[in-house]
């Protein structure tokens, strides 16, 4: 198995019968399955399209979702998926800057990207798809299907490679511009088979898929199709909808972020599901508040697998905090405090400023190599250079590594925030506070949040004789930014903390809101 298309051309191959994909009432065995991609990729085989050519997809979750990510895989082209909560200008960037010449949207999101096709602004579409509804001006995605034929696309015609580029994710930058990740088949292969080993998955295994597939969190469904398992696909985050298919599929993972499991554990009916068939409940995206964790543990036993990964890591772990490490009581429930050991993918090192590798219990920069690593940034080498110096990936993550090999994070080199699980890059939501006409400075950091470990917030000092309200700023930030990317607080300041060269001092900002925290990071 070399490429993302050897997922479904094997699991047809190995598994025929067997259910590969579950959604909305539809059930997909692997050979239906492999049918359907090969007939979207005999389509687009048949439209011009191949090697290195490139599809964006804007969609929620959904079956077809995966069919046209196998489908591009199977004949080189790369995928670049959307999230549905950018604003246009950011949309418009992305698809620009990938280079995409055919675009899919999927239910609810077909209005707003007819807009785009009307004026303009994406300048090198030249085919535009819709999954579900029809739209003049637009191919439908199950006709295109039906009319395709189902046998597979020749392997050594279309040589596709394991180092071929597949996967083209944007990720928000610390310059306000969003960053093109570039994944090869074998930067995901490598997560999705060394997950699967760490965390012993197999073909009895049915993952309920809750968070988005346009996110790097779409592991869990490389690692039961991997196997032969079953994937369970929600089309959002609804908990009687999650609970339900997991009662009804009889799911045995489950995978969200810290603040959906802090929902789930005090979601008043929750007793009216059976959810007994779980056996591994794993949480990314950022830390689970201690007091969160311990409440999850205690409802619904020690199940719980914690993942350190990144999307310049291709989804894959860094580090793994296993359940066997999730102590509640004595010397050993530091751990839960911990990213835990790296997986079995990584090689992990601390690293001071001039890179040098640090002693256990030293703070320092997380550094992780192995052939998970992304291939680069798109059309961005002195960044990628920058941050794969020496052939390790430099995450930004400050933390040091005890003796016995278990990762603590302390803070972010970069400031980045994880709030609900979305990355947050402060100097994008600086830059349009700044916009604002009654703002002299501005700082975005971090604040701690019982419900969201911690939200984005905006420290302002306005102009003389101006006047702005919290509210103000805040629908300010929403005209032009996603709504998880604008501040959840606003606190006005008469000066803002400054080094002897002028340079505000973000750091001691921080500090004012996290003061009686362990740690500057939830």
């Amino acid at each position: 198995m070399y490429t993302l298309g050897d997922i479904p051309r094997c699991g047809a191959m190995l598994w025929p019968d067997n259910i590969a994909v579950v959604f909305e009432g539809k059930r997909f065995t692997y050979k239906q399955f492999n049918n359907r991609i090969n007939r979207f990729a005999n389509y687009l085989i048949k439209s011009g399209y191949g090697k290195g050519d490139g599809i964006a997809i804007m969609a929620d979750n959904c079956s077809k979702y995966l069919e046209v990510y196998f489908a591009a895989a199977k004949i080189g082209m790369r995928v670049t998926p959307i999230n549905v909560r950018l604003g246009d200008d950011e949309i418009t960037f992305i698809v620009n800057d990938s280079e995409t010449t055919l675009f899919v949207v999927g239910d609810g999101y077909e209005e707003k990207v007819k807009k785009f096709k009307s004026h303009l602004h994406l300048t090198n579409i030249k085919t535009w798809i819709t999954l579900d509804n029809p739209l003049h001006g637009f191919f439908d995605y199950e006709r295109l299907v039906e009319q395709s034929s189902p046998s597979e696309p020749d392997l050594d015609k279309y040589n596709v490679q394991e180092d071929d580029l597949a996967i083209l994710m944007y990720t928000g930058g610390t310059t306000g511009l969003p960053k093109g990740v570039m994944m090869s088949h074998r930067n995901a292969l490598i997560s999705g088979i060394a997950t699967a080993l760490q965390c012993g998955f197999t073909k009895n295994d049915s993952t309920c898929f809750v968070l988005p597939i346009f996110h790097v969190s779409w592991w869990p469904i490389l690692v039961v199709l991997l196997v032969g398992g079953k994937a369970c696909i929600n089309r959002k985050p609804n908990l009687d909808m999650i609970f339900k298919l997991i009662q009804e599929e009889k799911c045995t993972h489950l995978n969200m972020v810290p603040t959906i499991y802090g929902w789930m554990v005090d979601y008043p009916d929750i007793e009216k599901y059976d959810l007994s068939s779980l056996r591994m409940l794993s949480y990314a995206g950022s830390p689970m508040p201690l007091e969160i964790l311990k409440k999850c543990i205690v409802k619904f036993g020690n199940k719980f697998i914690q993942g350190y990964g990144a999307t310049e890591t291709s989804g894959a772990i860094i580090t793994m905090l296993v359940a066997e490490d999730h102590f509640l009581e004595g010397e050993k429930s530091k751990y839960l405090s911990s990213a835990g050991k790296p997986g079995i993918n990584a090689r992990v090192k601390i690293v001071d400023e001039e890179d040098n590798t640090l002693a256990p219990c030293e703070i320092g920069e997380i550094c992780v190599t192995g052939k998970h690593i992304m291939m680069g940034y798109w059309k961005n080498p002195k960044l990628t250079a920058e941050v794969l110096k020496g052939g390790w990936y430099h995450t930004g993550d400050m933390g040091y590594m005890d003796k016995d090999g278990y990762v603590f994070m302390t803070d972010r080199k970069a400031d980045m925030i994880i709030s609900g699980g979305e990355n947050v890059y402060p100097k994008e939501v600086e830059d349009v506070i700044y916009a604002h006409p009654a703002v002299k400075e501005c700082s975005v950091v971090s604040s701690p949040s019982e419900g969201w470990g911690e939200i984005v917030r905006a420290v302002v000092v306005l102009k003389p004789g101006e006047q702005a309200t919290e509210q103000e700023i805040i629908d300010h930030c929403k005209k032009t930014l996603a709504g998880y990317k604008c501040p959840k607080a606003v606190s006005f300041w008469n000066d803002l903390p400054k080094s002897i060269v002028g340079k505000i001092m973000k750091k001691d900002i921080k500090k004012k809101f996290w003061e009686g925290k362990d740690r500057m990071v939830s």
